[in-house]
This record gives C-alpha cells, structure tokens and sequence, in this order.
C-alpha cells in the first residue's frame, strides 16, 4: 500500500474575523460519563478542554450528576448539564436528541460505560448532528447504523466494531478498502502505531506519535480534538487528520519535554505549544 502521511500543513486554518461573535466558531456537545466508571469524570474534561483548545467557542457536557459536578470542579471553564441518574438510559434518548439540535457536534462515549449500550444505541441512529464516535460507544453500533461521523477506534474497538458491521477487521489494505465501502458520510481514524485516517474516497496516515502516549485519556484529548475540527471546518476528513496530527505533535514536544513523565492532561495544557 502506498502510504500518503499527514504533514503540519494540515493545521492551517484561517485567523479569526474581527467582527466574530461566541458561536461563529462552534459549540460542541460532549455526552459521556457513569457514575459505575471513576475516571469519567477526568476523561470528559479532558475532551471538553481539548475542544476548546481547538479553538471551539462553546463546550457543554450532559453527563449523570455526580460526574458534572465532579467536571465542573476539575475544569470550571466547562458548562455541565448535570442529568438525573448514575448513568444514561433510554429515558434520556429523547432530551439528549432534542439537545444536541443546538450544537455544531456531538460527542458521545467518553467514561460513558456499557450500563449505556441502549441510550447510545439509539441516540447515535437518530442524531441529525456530526458525531464524533469514542469509547463504549463504538462497541454497540454497525458502521451501517451511522452517519456524518468520526469514528476513533484503537485496534480492539476496530475489531468489535467491524464484527458487529460484518465487515473485515483485518488491517491490511485489502480490509481498508472493502470497509471503505461502506463508509458513506462516515470518516474512521483508527488508532495505532502508524494512524490510519479514512473516507469512502481517501486514505493518509499518521505516524507523528510516540508509545508513552499509549495512556488513560489521551484517546479522550484525540476525539476532542476531532470534535473541535470537526465544529470549526464541517469537514469530518480534515478534522480529523487534523487532530490525530495534533494531538501527536503534542504528545513528542512533551516526550523531548519529559521523557515519560507525561500524561493526557499535560497534552491539552500544551496544545497552544504546537498550535496557535
């Protein structure tokens, strides 16, 4: 296979307008969070301020109570919308719709647990908004059940996720290319030591990263990134590439920084390092 590899070319974007007001520039929802799963409150901060470093102008996240107030704590910058329960369930499918109507894009599956297969099920066939696809939430859906979405697997999620699309898991450019099929409006960057970014038209790759990235949460910052791009451009390729270059720039700034010290929260501290 010919391997086309992103550049730092991919994260230009034009300066902001001097008449610009909050919102020209996206607002995003993050869904995500359960009471049952400790880190979720840090993995959903982690997305939301790794979209607002994008340069996003609003992040809100709906997650069950305790997990908003515990977000509101670490990142004060964030709006929460503190929803009744431990977890997300098939009463929340409807307001979580109707919500997610006012923003750009949607993140769903950070820290969001299997207790919410059901609820993410559904909300992820009938949201009218981009998606941006992480975590739990890629185990319970086909590839045939979505659209306008960015997927972020790592290699086990792929093959979960391709096994319930009865579509080849297998990573070889015969596998690419009849999943690429089927891709539709859909973008996928899977996860692995070399990035594999792609549409139904166009496949790159990504190898600017580092294996001390291989830790909690920077998946998170990664799909947070997509989503900011993604609310910024409305390219869902792009944002993508974009933020799997980014978040890997960061990732060996911090390697030549620390060494292996370094972990998801000091990606998103450092962002503006590598991209301003």
């Amino acid at each position: 296979m010919t391997m086309q590899y992103i550049t730092k070319s991919i994260l230009k974007l034009p300066p902001r307008r001097k008449e610009t007001k909050k919102g020209d520039y996206g607002r995003v929802l993050v869904i995500g969070g359960s009471e049952a799963y400790v880190g979720a409150p840090a993995f959903a901060a982690q997305a939301a301020l790794a979209i607002l470093r994008s340069g996003v102008d609003l992040v809100t996240v709906a997650a069950p109570e305790k997990v908003a107030w515990a977000i509101n704590k670490l990142a004060p910058d964030i709006i929460t919308i503190k929803i009744k329960g431990k977890h997300f369930t098939k009463k929340h499918i409807s307001p979580m719709l109707k919500l997610s109507e006012r923003y750009d894009v949607t993140l769903i599956g950070c820290g969001l647990s299997m207790k919410a297969a059901a609820f993410a099920s559904a909300f992820i066939r009938h949201a009218k908004k981009p998606l941006v696809i992480d975590a739990d939430a890629l185990k319970v859906i086909r590839l045939q059940d979505v659209h306008n979405a960015i997927l972020t697997p790592h290699r086990g999620e792929y093959a979960i996720f391709m096994k319930h699309s009865k579509l080849p898991s297998l990573t070889t450019k015969t596998a690419f290319n009849e999943v690429r099929k089927h891709l539709g409006t859909n973008v996928i960057l899977l996860k692995a030591p070399i990035d594999v970014i792609m549409s139904k038209d166009k496949i790159v790759f990504n190898k600017v990263h580092n294996p001390v990235m291989a830790k909690g949460g920077t998946g998170d910052v990664l799909a947070g990134l997509c989503a900011g791009f993604l609310a910024q451009t409305r390219d869902p390729f792009r944002a993508a590439c974009m933020a799997a270059y980014l978040n890997g720039a960061v990732g060996n700034y911090l390697l030549k920084k620390r060494g292996r010290t370094f972990a998801a929260s000091d990606i998103v501290d450092n962002i503006y390092k590598v991209f301003r």
